[in-house]
């Protein structure tokens, strides 16, 4: 028999096009194997939505992969001991895994490429994730780009997107007793899913149960809803929460049940790349590229500025705020909205994540650091790199950042793109019955109307946490204050 491949299943949980898992069976038998390592993931350890997120899709990577006949090994440790383990177990002679681009990530995959090189063990990476490698793109001074729109021209003029790998075939007869043998725990031992205790100990995750499909059916489900129509008037309606304007693939890219690969062609064939309504989508594939480029070329930057003249910032220390913000109870209705809307889902709309991140940074002066940490833990498409890119743009920190002097008005922002309030009524229903002209103010309705709505400020919703146009003014007086001390 020939010797067998270990394939290292990270954020990478498909089967269609994997590169290191369609390279390892171009070599013969394969062992596909997961180590749960969360004390290998740096300062960022996964997230509760994170978690629950990743016991459903290895669920159903299990699935596809005994469709090829292929058993998923699941352990829980140090990712070098198991993997050497089973590599003593097996008899396995190579271990391919798909590249991540967090630092830690980086620094853990060198270390065990180069000990597994020492014991005589073929250890191959592959990009399975990303569009560009973030080493391949730089500017015409040789350096990484800080600024999108040239990054993203450079990229496309380097060459076109490859295609996606198509799905494996169901291995052969010889192949597939040696994985059976494996299965039935002769060669090689499994932990259950359940065992890694992934899963929360409250309810809060009944809405992501409503909201999503984690896994490989989910994700092409979404992704072909998508591409059926609403692409087409994404550019129109993606800033309108209100509305189901956008893709919601997110978390299937993060955990990569879906690659940009995938997603890029399956736009593309269906519509040419001569359709000018499909560039405003396919540009925000490039901002998660750029995201990557950044974070590979700056680890420092998911806990400390990219300009390091904010680590100078005197932010303030608000607990009150902090929580009024985090359970939406900040008094302004959009915002408020936003901030449920992630509870309850594990998703927020994106034109509302600026607008949340907005009034955390600039109303409230609370470091960007603390609305980082509480995406991550309540995300499901919590990712470092579009979470740092992200929190360092609204706190105008880091990369083609918002300006300082660009503090977005949760009340003119939800009549804009909220003007009949149905997203505000959606998950604030205790303001349900304030009409249109009051839904995003209700602070400034009439004491009888609030009355007949059945509202009492201070009681059933909140009083602003702050008057914005007071808030802004000394917020515009810090950050041009430490502007000016450049």
């Amino acid at each position: 028999m020939e010797t067998s491949t270990i394939v290292w299943f990270r954020q990478d949980l498909r089967i269609e096009d994997n590169p290191a898992l369609c390279a390892a069976l171009n070599d013969g038998p394969v062992i596909p194997l997961f180590v749960w390592s969360p004390e290998e993931e740096g300062d960022w350890l996964p997230g509760a939505a994170s978690k629950w997120w990743l016991h459903h899709s290895l669920i159903s990577l299990k699935a596809d992969l005994k469709t090829l006949g292929l058993p998923l090994i699941v352990r829980h440790g140090n990712a070098l001991d198991v993997i050497k383990d089973v590599i003593k177990s097996t008899g396995a002679k190579r271990v391919y895994w798909n590249r991540r681009y967090e630092p830690y990530g980086i620094a853990r995959d060198t270390s065990v490429k180069k000990l597994l090189l020492e014991l005589g063990v073929e250890a191959n990476s592959y990009n399975a994730n990303l569009l560009f490698e973030p080493w391949t793109i730089s500017n015409k001074q040789g350096k990484p780009f800080q600024v999108f729109t040239p990054f993203w021209k450079t990229c496309l003029a380097q060459s076109s997107i490859k295609f996606p790998l198509p799905k494996p075939k169901p291995t052969n007869a010889v192949i597939a007793k040696f994985n059976q043998e494996i299965a039935e725990g002769k060669k090689l031992k499994s932990e259950s899913i359940d065992s890694l205790d992934l899963l929360p100990k409250i309810h809060w995750e009944e809405g992501l149960k409503q909201t999503w499909q984690p896994g490989n059916e989910g994700a092409k489900k979404s992704l072909k809803a998508f591409i059926e129509e609403p692409v087409l008037h994404y550019a129109e309606e993606r800033d309108r929460p209100d509305f189901n304007g956008v893709s919601m693939l997110s978390p299937y890219l993060h955990f990569g049940e879906l690659s940009p690969r995938m997603i890029w062609h399956a736009i593309i064939d269906k519509f040419s790349s001569n359709e000018p309504r499909i560039e405003c989508y396919l540009r925000q594939l490039g901002w998660r590229e750029f995201a990557h480029h950044l974070l590979f070329h700056f680890p420092h930057t998911p806990s400390k500025p990219l300009r390091s003249n904010f680590s100078a910032f005197d932010w303030k220390i608000d607990p009150k705020g902090l929580k009024a913000w985090q359970k939406g109870m900040t008094g302004y209705p959009l915002v408020d909205a936003g901030m449920r809307q992630l509870w309850h889902t594990g998703w927020m709309h994106n034109r509302v994540r600026m607008i949340v991140g907005s009034f955390l940074v600039k109303d409230l002066r609370i470091t960007w650091l603390e609305g980082a940490k509480w995406f991550w833990d309540t995300l499901v498409d919590a990712d470092l790199a579009n979470n740092t890119l992200g929190w360092q743009w609204i706190g105008g920190c880091g990369a083609d950042a918002a300006p300082y002097f660009r503090i977005f008005n949760p009340i003119t922002q939800g009549e804009k793109f909220d003007p009949e309030g149905a997203y505000v009524r959606q998950w604030i229903p205790e303001l349900t019955k304030l009409p249109n002209k009051w839904i995003h103010r209700p602070w400034e309705a009439p004491p009888l109307l609030l009355l007949e709505a059945g509202i009492t400020l201070g009681n059933t919703y909140p009083y602003p946490l702050v008057d914005h146009s007071v808030a802004r003014n000394e917020a515009l007086a810090a950050f041009a204050a430490l502007r000016n001390n450049e």
